[in-house]
């Protein structure tokens, strides 16, 4: 890293710092956070975002450019759809001493998958924990294919995720929380609402009590999962959840996890049910 990019991340770090600081209790009311509530009100008074908003919950799309939507509507430019063709064939390929491929168990993928990817994380049995589709994918491939687990954000695993994703894009978001989950979710809440890192600030800061401010050139949107794995402009590249956790870590100078452990796991159920409803929009670009 430059020292010309190290100086420009401090700067944008000490930039939300002040826009966000003293978040104890109601955000300042500056020009930005005064016209909040009526930039949130034109979104879903726009009958444009009607796919894209349940009740209070609104997807990243509504907060992006045109351009950026644009890129995801059209499928021939969402760069994520690279992803899914991998994806495609990592689905038939065969590997492992068992000499299958995640076809040879499951078969056609846009009617075995269909509704899978919107109910996850889940709690996995084999696991004895919470699971991401990440997770299973791999306990497929170790317990069924007896192939080696992929690495996370490996180019294979991001085309699986993003293939089995796609199978349930336009579907709504459905997490469960009760039963197994329980535990796992009330974790992942805490994670949500602690304050970390040198800038001292908790994930709702962002994108619960300053979503629809500007942080620099960005709206802040209200942080929803629903369209990851996700073409993301600032990376050039595809990525995961997990991928976007660390970087909001670092963002507010906090140690991250490694992209696949508990503690983001955890966070990802939580954030997913705060999105329960929405429509599914993987693979999706956002800014």
């Amino acid at each position: 890293m430059t020292r010309t990019s190290k100086f420009l991340i401090t700067a944008a770090s000490l930039a939300m710092a002040a826009g966000l600081a003293a978040c104890n209790n109601d955000p300042p009311k500056s020009a930005s956070a005064a016209d909040s509530n009526d930039v949130i009100a034109q979104y879903k008074a726009n009958p444009k975002y009607a796919d894209f908003i349940n009740g209070d919950k609104i997807s990243g799309y509504v907060f992006a450019s045109p351009e950026t939507q644009a890129m995801q509507d059209d499928e021939f430019e969402n760069p994520g759809m690279l992803a899914v063709q991998d994806g495609e064939a990592e689905w038939n390929k065969v590997e492992g001493a068992a000499g299958k491929s995640c076809a040879s168990c499951h078969g056609d993928a846009a009617k075995s998958m269909k509704g899978v990817a919107v109910t996850y994380p889940k709690y996995e049995p084999k696991m004895g924990k919470l699971a991401a589709l990440e997770h299973r994918i791999n306990l497929c491939r170790t317990e069924y294919m007896k192939a080696p687990a992929l690495k996370w954000d490996s180019k294979p695993l991001l085309g699986l995720d993003a293939y089995v994703e796609y199978q349930s894009r336009g579907m709504p978001i459905n997490v469960k929380i009760d039963g197994p989950a329980a535990p796992f979710f009330e974790k992942g809440k805490e994670f949500y609402y602690t304050r970390r890192g040198q800038m001292d600030i908790a994930c709702a800061q962002c994108h619960e009590q300053n979503a629809g401010k500007n942080l620099g050139v960005e709206n802040v949107s209200q942080g929803q999962s629903n369209g990851y794995p996700t073409y993301r402009l600032k990376w050039q590249s595809f990525g995961s959840l997990h991928r976007r956790f660390q970087g909001c870590n670092q963002e507010v100078r906090a140690q991250p996890y490694p992209r696949g452990s508990d503690e983001y796991t955890n966070l990802e159920l939580y954030v997913a049910w705060r999105g329960n409803g929405l429509k599914s929009e993987a693979p999706s670009v956002r800014r």
